[in-house]
């Protein structure tokens, strides 16, 4: 019977130990663990999306490691490198630049972690799993028909005068953003009713390295001192995100005396939803991340759970190596008309931010 009961308690231990462990690429604790890679806390989105993200995988039961890389892409590597290595299960990737991570993709896919590309696609690789995004080329097509119906393009002779602030080209989303907008002014470009002063309308000349408001402001004073000094009128300012169009904005304020131009964004960033309110900035592109966050949720369950992944493209986000499977969110666009349904009424902000 005391051996009986030697043999029992030894298998208790045993077992107890086992639970403890959550087994290969698991936590201590048995739930499983979700590596998230922000490229910056310096743009105010990113952090918004890692908390969000960090909240809703917390919510449901994952064990969260959440990093920001300082817009270091070898600092975003260690640190994917080390989810790897600390036993995550699933990695959610919004790379610093889409073709710089390949070291760390290599591990992952050794390991047989799949990785989703957060927001921004992950290019030459065959370990992007998925793409969680919103619809990057029609957020360029939102920005270009407002331009158009602020300017009532389809009726006005013109011409009016318009420069363009583009993204960082290490980032693949900052060609669709463009193109989007570029494809629906284009025509007007062409028939004579839009002018771009500078000349400079190639995404090549327009890109902002790191969507840097810093090197977007530095730009627009150049552009404003070289083309806009001596009274030409600037009628619209296409921006690709909110970074750049606060570059813009802080240049216009010091450089420029004529009628304040149309102004397009991305984000709804605070600073820039404020200029939105006090007529700085004509309409900001909303993604709401709290909508990316839950989709992504949704998607690292059904990838551990072993189930069917949704997404709804799988033609057009080809990263070089392969066509990525991706759930694209629907995005809108926020002005000074609609910013407190859009944005406070949601719960996105409060009052108190945006005074």
């Amino acid at each position: 019977m005391k051996k009986l009961l030697s043999v029992l308690l030894s298998v208790a231990v045993i077992a107890t130990l086992l639970t403890g462990c959550g087994g290969a690429g698991g936590s201590s604790s048995g739930a499983k663990k979700v590596g998230v890679s922000m490229p910056t806390k310096d743009l105010q989105r990113w952090n918004q999306d890692g908390a969000n993200m960090e909240k809703e995988l917390k919510a449901a039961g994952y064990e969260v490691d959440l990093q920001f890389a300082n817009n270091d892409v070898q600092q975003q590597v260690s640190q994917i490198e080390n989810m790897i290595s600390n036993g995550c299960n699933v990695l959610v990737i919004a790379a610093i630049e889409g073709s710089s991570l390949g070291e760390a993709l290599d591990m992952a896919k050794k390991a047989n972690i799949p990785v989703i590309a957060y927001d921004r696609l992950i290019m030459n690789s065959d370990a992007v799993s998925y793409y969680a995004t919103f619809d990057n080329y029609k957020v360029g097509t939102v920005q270009g028909e407002y331009v158009v119906k602020a300017l009532d393009l389809e009726n006005a002779a013109g011409p009016f005068n318009i420069e363009f602030t583009a993204g960082d080209p290490g980032d693949n989303n900052a060609g669709f953003f463009f193109n989007g907008a570029m494809d629906v002014v284009k025509k007007y470009i062409d028939e004579g009713k839009l002018n771009v002063v500078s000349g400079q309308k190639t995404f090549e000349e327009v890109a902002t390295p790191t969507w840097g408001t810093d090197v977007a402001q530095s730009r627009a004073e150049n552009i404003l001192s070289s083309y806009y000094a001596d009274g030409t009128n600037l009628d619209v300012w296409l921006c690709s995100n909110d970074s750049t169009a606060l570059g813009v904005e802080n240049a216009l304020a010091a450089n420029y005396k004529g009628t304040y131009p149309v102004i397009t964004g991305q984000d709804c960033d605070i600073e820039n939803t404020k200029n939105m309110i006090a007529g700085k900035q004509s309409m900001s592109v909303f993604k709401d991340t709290r909508t990316l966050a839950s989709q992504v949720v949704k998607m690292v369950g059904q990838i551990l759970s072993n189930q069917t992944v949704d997404v709804n493209d799988t033609q057009t986000y080809d990263n070089g190596v392969k066509v990525v499977p991706s759930f694209l969110c629907e995005p809108v666009f926020a002005d000074a008309n609609n910013y407190k349904q859009i944005l406070i009424d949601s719960g996105y902000y409060t009052e108190d931010q945006l005074k």
